[in-house]
């Protein structure tokens, strides 16, 4: 089981950008997923979950600027992040939960700044 993400960088606030997670080793649709982040000497915290069947929940911070969304047949899911902030700034991880344990990729930088 694995998950590499992709796409991260370094935007101006009020950019935009587009994470991907590629999943393999499994079930890719029978699987939910998520996107967490850890920012420099904070806890890493959930930013958006996506089910099965599409639903989607986010934080309250990211609410109404970031879109999560899944392509099962790229075995792939997304993280649309528009007006970006300075405190949007970290590392943002893929996860799921494979057999009880949580799987987690290696992570993709975010800063942003001016």
């Amino acid at each position: 089981v694995q998950l590499v993400e992709s796409g991260g960088g370094l935007v101006q606030p009020g950019g935009s950008l587009r994470l991907s997670c590629a999943a393999s080793g499994f079930t890719f649709s029978d699987y939910a997923l998520s996107w967490h982040r850890q920012a420099p000497g904070k806890v890493r915290e959930s930013v958006a979950f996506i089910s099965t069947g599409g639903a989607t929940t986010y934080q309250n911070s990211v609410r109404g600027r970031f879109t999560i969304s899944r392509d099962n047949a790229k075995n792939s899911v997304y993280l649309q992040m528009n007006n970006l902030k300075p405190e949007d700034t970290a590392v943002y991880y893929c996860n799921m939960f494979w057999r009880g344990s949580s799987v987690w990729g290696q992570g993709t930088q975010v800063t942003v700044s001016s």
